[in-house]
C-alpha cells in the first residue's frame, strides 16, 4: 500500500484517491455468481404428490383465565377463588392441554406469581401466557 508517489523532488505527498479496482473485481465476481445461481433456484423437480381429503379440525383450546390482584386474591375465570380451588381446577383440565392466561396486578408480589406457575407446572400445564395492557 503506497501513501506517496515516486516523484523526485520534495517530500512525498499522500495519494488523495481510493483504488476502486479491487471493489469492482469483487462486485463483478458476485454478479457472475448471482447470474449463474438464480436460474438454478427456479428449477423445480416434478413429483407426483398423494392427494388427501381431510377436514379442518375446529378444536378450540381450553383457556383458563386467572387474575391476581395486589391484595393476593385469585379470580378464576372472573369469579373469586381460593388457592386450593386453583390446584383442583388445574388438575381437572390438564388432560385437555389447556392454556393458562395469567393476568397479575402491577402491585402483585412475585412470590404469588411464582406459586401459580409452580402449581400449573405440577398439574402439567405447559402453555402459559402473561396478559398485559398496552401503554396509554
Amino acid at each position: 500500500m503506497a501513501f506517496g508517489s515516486f516523484s523526485e523532488g520534495g517530500t512525498p505527498q499522500p495519494m488523495g484517491e481510493i483504488n476502486t479496482t479491487p471493489l469492482v473485481d469483487v462486485m463483478l465476481v458476485l454478479l457472475v455468481i448471482f447470474i449463474i445461481t438464480i436460474p438454478a433456484m427456479h428449477q423445480a423437480v416434478p413429483i407426483d404428490l398423494p392427494q388427501v381429503s381431510s377436514q379442518k379440525i375446529e378444536d378450540q383450546p381450553v383457556v383458563i383465565q386467572l387474575a391476581l390482584d395486589a391484595d393476593g386474591r385469585y379470580f378464576l375465570d372472573g369469579a373469586p377463588a381460593h388457592r386450593s380451588d386453583l390446584e383442583a381446577h388445574f388438575a381437572a383440565t390438564a388432560a385437555r392441554n389447556p392454556e393458562l392466561h395469567l393476568r397479575a396486578d402491577r402491585g402483585t408480589r412475585y412470590e404469588n406469581v411464582a406459586d401459580i406457575l409452580a402449581a400449573a407446572q405440577t398439574a402439567g400445564i405447559n402453555r402459559i401466557a402473561f396478559v398485559t395492557e398496552g401503554r396509554k
